[in-house]
């Protein structure tokens, strides 16, 4: 697809995260096809800590933000890109890049440099949880436990293949817990194998939050898979890959702007893949937080204007 190019020659800082799954791979056509367009600077790799510091060092520097890696690449740059308001490239190497699936981004990478060149940046949404910011889902329980378990060597030697391979073993021994949901003025109480919460549509290589989910809606989009045994989850996976669990009995679902998980015991927090804080877990919505470059938006798509941060988020 070719889009109309700006006037003017805009400056872009150019990062890629050599870590990812495709980091190591030759980008200089990629590059050589930004810079017909975009004075770039290169940007050496800082570490994923340091990402939103360099951003927010830089950013009297550039026009634009272009970053190859994967969904915690991204992740651990939606901090700086808030606090800036330098729109998004995204050049996707991650390992499942449910991110880039959610806006329609092509993973063929000269079409992804082409979108940037377009020029058109869109108002994307934020979750948080506890003051950490989430694109994607972000999640307590099985999936957690999946994130803890899947080493980045996995995902590099076995991609996508390599979260069915892990999740297999960790289903097998997986087991229901309590907690408690705090939500639009009500509390409930669930045994459950996973709680998720969406603000986009993909996770985990493809699998859906919520069918008709946006990542600039306005909302987040919840579920809790209450069922008894392992095997019912097996049943579940083509609705889960599509989005429309919800329908199941043994799932509860809804949508709301902030909802509360406690748990007896503290539980870790996956939010795109990172473990980075624990129960209790405040979710909430930040509509149209940050700017990514994306082919059109579908019609009738509208997003809010963008609210703070929570204070002391990195």
């Amino acid at each position: 697809m070719t889009f109309p190019r700006p006037p003017h020659r805009r400056r872009a800082l150019f990062l890629v995260n050599p870590g990812a799954r495709q980091g190591t791979a030759s980008l200089g056509a990629v590059r050589d096809l930004l810079a017909r367009d975009l004075d770039l600077t290169d940007v050496g790799w800082p570490g994923a800590a340091a990402i939103s510091d360099t951003i927010r060092a830089r950013a009297g520097e550039a026009d634009l933000v272009i970053l190859g890696g994967g969904d915690g690449t991204l992740n651990a740059a939606a901090c700086g890109l808030f606090d800036t308001q330098l729109p998004l490239g995204v050049l996707p190497l991650g390992t499942a890049n449910d991110f880039a699936r959610t806006l329609a981004i092509p993973t063929d990478l000269a079409a992804a440099a082409d979108v940037v060149l377009a020029g058109a940046p869109r108002p994307i949404d934020l979750g948080e949880v506890n003051g950490h910011p989430f694109l994607n889902v972000a999640s307590i329980g099985f999936s957690a436990d999946l994130a803890r378990a899947l080493t980045q060597e996995a995902k590099r030697r076995f991609g996508v293949l390599g979260y069915g391979i892990i999740a297999a073993r960790l289903l097998m021994q997986s087991r229901l817990f309590t907690a408690f949901i705090e939500h639009d003025g009500t509390v409930e109480q669930v045994r459950t194998l996973q709680v998720s919460v969406g603000n986009g549509r993909h996770y985990g290589g493809g699998m859906t939050v919520e069918a008709t989910a946006t990542a600039d809606d306005g909302r987040l989009d919840f579920y809790s898979l209450e069922v008894d045994h392992w095997w019912r989850l097996l049943a579940l996976l083509p609705a889960l890959r599509r989005g429309t669990q919800g329908a199941w009995d043994d799932v509860r679902a809804f949508r709301t702007t902030e909802v509360v998980v406690r748990t007896s015991r503290p539980r870790p927090v996956n939010t795109d893949g990172e473990l980075v804080t624990f129960t209790p877990a405040h979710f909430r919505i930040r509509p149209g937080a940050i700017r990514v470059y994306t082919p059109p938006a579908p019609a009738g798509s509208t997003t809010p204007s963008p609210m703070p941060l929570a204070e002391g988020s990195a």
